[in-house]
């Protein structure tokens, strides 16, 4: 009975055409990947400053190993917490220009715990996110169970229509990423930040994609925007410029005392492994030092962004190194991923409901590892 009632619904989404399929990579995800034998330029990668091959981190690993071992082997509530995760979050914390800092095994946990953690315990509260939100921010503000407003996509006019809706509510969160993934446009977080405090709102940001990558020493678009100190909540990743495993929230000891007691996310589960979170602290240090991979990463995506213009394409409102070509139908990101891939360019296609159903596209993601070469062998397939 579960295995029909399952088949009718995987033959719903074929129908469809959104049905997805895991790829074996036989190598590590770098810029360039290995899919059957064949070699391929990887232009999917959340690996933005180059550092999952990076040779410095693989040498220090062995070390690291031998000194923490493979495993926290137990929730941080009961033997898994370690000096060395605390001395990573004060690390981060320092990092964000937030007083402290806690770690979850995953970035989509840490949005998950962090934001249902908060709100279920509220009342009188209501949560206002961004359209365009991350599934797992959608997803933490729905497991809270308050009342859930909408504003447009990085539309700061309609934000203050909602905060003004929402004026009588006491507790109000308001939730955005500083850069969104799958359109590499950008929060104007000075703007943002000021009708927060301007209407009594909690600030929350997700930096997953700007971290390593803007800002001074790579700290995020907060620091940019010069708001980071004004920020209430600071949610992060350890799986994109980093290229570990893990995320993190930085704020107030009080904030963070808050959810060693009630997030479940973060009570019940094992803690991200000791050698991770060493493994982290030295990632942190190449990232404050990696201006050179900033400043390529940055020139490569302008001459990018400027030659896919020049082809006529749809490359929205790109502000960044994730570069959407928008093709509207599922079909033709599916015909545009496959004709990339005959050219040895691994590009995989982006359908809903990942992105909106009208919105279908191909994701470039560049890396501070891509050449110019590389950009012209993808401008080449193109035409």
């Amino acid at each position: 009975m579960l295995n029909k009632f399952l088949s009718e619904k995987i033959l719903d989404i074929e129908n469809d055409g959104l049905k997805r399929f895991l790829k074996d990579i036989d190598c590590s995800p770098t810029s360039k990947i290995k899919i059957q034998g064949k070699e391929l330029i990887n232009f999917s990668s959340n690996n933005y400053l180059d550092l999952a091959g990076n040779k410095i981190l693989e040498k220090k690993a062995l070390c690291i190993i031998e000194k923490y071992g493979l495993s926290a082997t137990s929730s941080r509530l009961v033997s898994g917490n370690t000096l060395i995760h605390k001395k990573l979050e004060e690390n981060l914390a320092l990092f964000k220009s937030k007083q402290a800092c806690l770690v979850y095994p995953s970035g989509y946990q840490t949005n998950l715990g962090v934001i249902s953690a908060l709100m279920s315990y509220q009342k009188d509260a209501c949560i206002i996110m961004d359209k365009l939100n991350h599934a797992s921010l959608w997803d933490g503000a729905k497991l809270s169970g308050v009342r859930i407003f909408v504003y447009q996509h990085c539309d700061m006019n309609s934000l203050e229509k909602v905060l003004k809706r929402t004026r009588n509510y006491k507790f109000k969160l308001v939730v955005t990423e500083s850069l969104f993934s799958m359109d590499g446009d950008i929060t104007p977080m000075d703007e943002f930040v000021n009708l927060c405090q301007q209407y009594e709102a909690i600030s929350t940001i997700d930096e997953a994609h700007s971290t390593g990558i803007f800002g001074d020493q790579g700290k995020g678009l907060a620091n940019s925007f010069g708001v980071a100190d004004k920020i209430d909540i600071a949610i992060g990743t350890l799986s994109k410029a980093f290229a570990l495993q893990g995320g993190f929230v930085c704020g107030s000891k009080t904030l963070i005392d808050f959810l060693i007691n009630k997030s479940r996310a973060f009570i019940y589960t094992t803690a991200i492994s000791p050698f991770l979170a060493a493994m982290t602290i030295e990632s942190l240090k190449i990232i404050k030092e990696s201006d050179n991979a900033r400043a390529h990463l940055y020139n490569i995506s302008k001459i990018l962004k400027n030659k896919l213009k020049d082809l006529g394409l749809d490359i929205g409102k790109s502000e960044s190194q994730i570069i959407p070509i928008i093709t509207g139908t599922i079909e033709e990101a599916e015909k545009l991923s496959s004709q990339l891939l005959k050219n040895n360019i691994y590009a995989p296609s982006i359908k809903p409901p990942t992105v909106p159903k009208d919105k279908a596209r191909i994701r470039v993601s560049l890396t501070s590892g891509h050449s110019v070469k590389d950009i012209d062998l993808l401008i080449n397939s193109l035409k």
